[in-house]
């Protein structure tokens, strides 16, 4: 089921929407936001089920985080 309502949006957020849809990104402004919506969506489930396993498991020590950074290259 699909569900037509109203929004307001800043111009620069509206901008980036509109070039996603020019672009080929999405096929529609809806379709766009939709799919960003859904995408936070995913974003916040996962970061519920990490804060989930910290709490059963415990958190990464300083070493895995060490490890973590050298092994994205970040360190």
């Amino acid at each position: 089921m699909t569900t037509k309502i109203a929004i307001s949006l800043p111009d620069d957020v509206l901008a980036t929407a509109r070039q996603a849809v020019n672009s080929g990104r999405a096929s529609s402004l809806s379709g766009y936001i939709a799919s960003t919506l859904a995408d936070r969506q995913d974003y916040e489930d996962l970061g519920a089920l990490l804060a989930e396993m910290a709490a059963d498991a415990g958190g990464p020590s300083d070493e895995d985080r060490i490890w973590a950074r050298r092994a994205l290259g970040l360190a």
